[in-house]
């Protein structure tokens, strides 16, 4: 098979396993089956760091006796095939994407409780950066473009339809875009392609739109 046949390589950052304190769930397998579908091969990653905290999912309630690790937990969704963020190489793949969830702004990086003067982790960062400065497409659900937007300022996304949050984006040197489901926005200047999911109101079957959108836009900037 000739390198312009072969399968895309995508990586898949993690933040943990639960929408409250890591990754969405939903969001994170959907894409997967998504890249699956449209004949990517995965790879997943996480950073090896603590959570932020830990959240009761039955009772959305902090579990202050509770810590748990980002890798770990991710490692649930992965079904152990995964590895630390550390270890990525933007080199290794043609296109990386972020599902959302608390845990993308919690544990990636501080946007929950910061908003625009967020931190980022530095293996985070790294990963974005170096995927951006090797031209190589940029996939993020639900809240990751605001962690997309802190790292790389001057590009287009789309959270949905929230203001505060698209008011955030703004305040981080980004460009919002207003969508609904299943939209995505494409900044192809960037390479970035963003789509709101669990940032509106939505069913499984929505997600499951948005997600293989998103893929579909990842998949044909990476061939571009």
């Amino acid at each position: 098979m000739s390198a312009s046949q072969a399968a895309p390589k995508v990586a898949v950052v993690l933040s943990g396993c639960g929408v409250y304190d890591g990754a969405e769930i939903h969001e994170a397998v959907l894409t997967l089956l998504a890249l699956s579908r449209q004949g990517a091969t995965v790879q997943c990653f996480a950073p090896d760091v603590a959570q932020h905290h830990v959240i009761n999912h039955l009772t959305g309630q902090p579990d202050d006796g509770a810590s748990r690790n980002v890798l770990v937990e991710s490692a649930r969704i992965a079904r152990g095939r995964i590895a630390p963020l550390g270890d990525y190489q933007a080199a290794d793949f043609d296109a990386i994407v972020f599902p959302g969830g608390f845990g993308a702004a919690k544990n990636l990086c501080s946007f929950a409780f910061d908003g625009p003067d967020c931190t980022v982790n530095p293996d985070i960062e790294q990963a974005i950066r170096t995927t951006h400065a090797a031209g190589k497409p940029i996939g993020a659900l639900c809240i990751a473009p605001a962690l997309i937007t802190r790292v790389l300022k001057s590009v287009t996304v789309t959270i949905g339809s929230d203001s505060g949050t698209a008011e955030a984006i703004a305040a981080m040197g980004g460009t919002h875009s207003a969508t609904t489901h299943g939209e995505v926005v494409i900044d192809a200047a960037n390479k970035i392609a963003t789509t709101p999911c669990y940032m509106l109101d939505a069913t499984i079957s929505q997600i499951a739109d948005g997600a293989e959108a998103v893929v579909k836009a990842v998949l044909s900037l990476a061939r571009q």
